[in-house]
């Protein structure tokens, strides 16, 4: 008997409300273990969002653009539907620290309970990104802080823009 064939390809999703270096981390790793990572953002999700999905969209675009085998999708509805859509059957989700595996680990449950083919994989966060949220980044943001050490370039412009002043905005 044969084994089965070493999975090509693996989603991550989330709402990337923004994209973070934490999250760019780990896209980098997963490519070392998969020939594609692709980056599911989630339309729906209970969070409430300061970007809309096309935004969050393009600016993980843009931020995982120089690497080879990622690609960046929207989805919308359940994410199993995603995965049977694109013939993925291997979910990437990262852990920062204890606190994140009880909610991870209760996803991972119902996603395999609702179809048993569905594995879920995770990867520790890199030891410099262990403290870093998307929430944490926005917080930063909204108050006037510099978030330049957590996300690229691209996304800070993009926060700052989204948390300027309504004077700052009507100059530009």
């Amino acid at each position: 008997m044969n084994p089965s064939p070493r999975p090509r390809r693996i989603v991550y999703p989330g709402t990337f409300d923004p994209i973070t270096l934490g999250h760019e981390d780990l896209v980098r790793r997963a490519v070392e273990l998969f020939d594609e990572v692709v980056v599911a953002v989630a339309a729906e999700t209970p969070k409430t969002t300061i970007f809309p999905l096309a935004d969050r969209v393009a600016l993980a675009e843009s931020c995982l653009a120089g690497i080879p085998g990622v690609r960046v999708r929207p989805f919308q509805g359940l994410l199993l539907h995603l995965l049977a859509e694109e013939g993925v059957r291997v979910i990437l989700r990262g852990l920062r620290a204890v606190s994140d595996f009880e909610h991870e680990f209760q996803l991972a449950s119902i996603q395999r309970r609702m179809d048993l083919h569905v594995e879920t994989l995770f990867l520790m966060t890199s030891d410099a990104y262990t403290f870093l949220s998307s929430s944490l980044v926005r917080e930063i943001s909204r108050l006037g802080g510099d978030v330049g050490a957590f996300v690229q370039p691209v996304v800070a412009d993009a926060l700052r823009q989204r948390f300027a002043p309504a004077e700052e905005k009507r100059i530009e």
